[in-house]
């Protein structure tokens, strides 16, 4: 026997004529940026596409391949990566998904290997992706097995397209990307080379954080000078960094890149420091060497921080020099990858210092743990008022380099770039 239920009706309301506008842009300048840009998952979805498959994307340093059968394992945006050097000595990078069942089969961070073998079925590829073995090809006493025609050179792992500077790889999905040089310019070559100048790498560590915001807050940060005055205690009270430092902001002509440069000042400017609570003239170092750089560049600056679009940063904090992969993990959380490096056969001393100065950095860094904390909050009122314009009008409206550091033209130059390519 049945039990049936009454009968209900469903009022199903009325489907609007049309469907929602889309979000856009709050105007045709640059100093207003919308916040649903930070969480909106269209977006996102977007930008994988748009921003990083047809782009030069950072991957690996060449240190990090010391011998053949090297691999390392990276992301383009989000897609998983690999990076090898073959028997060889040739750099490659393939997609980390196997063409039989698409698994992600390279799990390890980095080491050494023969081939790249997926766990699931044990289909098999040389280090340039190619497939070479497929377990039961022909069946098994004369049954099953793939058809006849199966066509294995057509099966390998998708390849990209990769270019070395320097002792830094890049890769990316397009199929014919400009040059590097014609990618980044000039002027942002000539930062790039300036730490990347040939001489070979020694990779010292690694940190590794996940941070609750979207990836373009942690682009912004390094491109705003403004804020490292108002929100590090230790860079205003021991004169790393501050408004009144000796300064400037370049950019390439797209906007995509840009470089912040400064040099220490030991004096203390009263008139700075007074609008400023993060000072605090109580505070001394045990270790004065913590900020004290040893001179090593042919010139005085002593930060320069270089925002290299789409996911890397090259940081000179002093003597710390360290590449920083941004890894994008949805809207509203990224990956923060620091390798830090110095140069094989350099002084001990400068070697140590490099390693007491990266104490700065880092997820835990007397400096950089302000911002893992700040951007999760910039994130937090992102997602709660997506409808919200947010000003970046500090220096101007104008789009041209700055001699100072209390600016934000780098992220409304950046903002520029990202329209044309999101044709937003």
């Amino acid at each position: 026997m049945l039990n049936h239920l009454p009968d209900t009706t469903i009022q199903v309301p009325d489907k609007p004529d049309t469907a929602p506008p889309s979000p856009a842009w709050p105007s045709d300048s640059y100093d207003r940026v919308p916040a649903w840009i930070y969480s909106d998952q269209a977006v996102y979805t977007k930008e994988q596409e748009r921003v990083f498959r047809s782009s030069w994307n950072y991957v690996a340093l060449s240190a990090e391949l010391p011998e053949n059968g090297s691999f390392k394992r990276s992301w383009v945006g989000d897609a998983p990566v690999v990076v090898t050097r073959d028997r060889d000595g040739v750099v490659h990078c393939v997609v980390s998904r196997c063409a039989h069942r698409g698994v992600e089969f390279v799990r390890e961070l980095r080491g050494t290997l023969k081939c790249l073998r997926c766990p699931y079925h044990q289909w098999t590829y040389s280090l340039d992706g190619r497939l070479t073995g497929v377990p039961f090809r022909r069946g098994v006493g004369g049954k099953g097995g793939m058809p006849p025609d199966f066509d294995a050179s057509a099966s390998g792992l998708q390849r990209l397209a990769v270019t070395e500077r320097n002792g830094v790889i890049f890769a990316s999905f397009a199929s014919e990307p400009p040059s590097l040089e014609l990618s980044l310019g000039p002027t942002m070559i000539g930062y790039f080379d300036r730490v990347f100048n040939g001489r070979p790498l020694e990779i010292l560590g690694y940190s590794r954080q996940r941070i609750p915001c979207n990836w373009k807050l942690i682009f912004e940060n390094i491109k705003d000078p403004y804020h490292a005055s108002t929100l590090h205690v230790f860079l205003v009270t021991f004169g790393l960094f501050r408004a009144d430092t000796p300064a400037a902001v370049k950019m390439d002509p797209s906007g995509a890149h840009s470089v912040l440069i400064s040099s220490k000042r030991d004096a203390v400017s009263a008139a700075e420091t007074a609008e400023l609570a993060t000072f605090r003239k109580d505070l001394s170092l045990n270790e004065p060497e913590l900020v004290q750089p040893i001179d090593e560049f042919d010139d005085p600056h002593t930060a320069v921080m270089q925002t290299i679009w789409p996911n890397l940063i090259v940081q000179q904090q002093v003597n710390t020099l360290a590449t920083r992969h941004i890894v994008p993990r949805g809207p509203g959380q990224a990956d923060l990858l620091w390798t830090f490096f110095g140069y094989a056969g350099e002084d001990p001393v400068l070697r140590r210092r490099r390693l007491l100065q990266a104490n700065l950095m880092g997820p835990a860094g007397l400096v950089s743990v302000d911002d893992g904390e700040v951007l999760q909050q910039t994130q937090d009122g992102a997602s709660a008022y997506p409808e919200a314009n947010y000003l970046v009008e500090m220096g101007g409206r104008d789009l041209a380099d700055a001699d100072h550091m209390v600016t934000e033209v780098a992220i409304r130059a950046f903002y520029q770039h990202y329209r044309e390519v999101m044709d937003l």
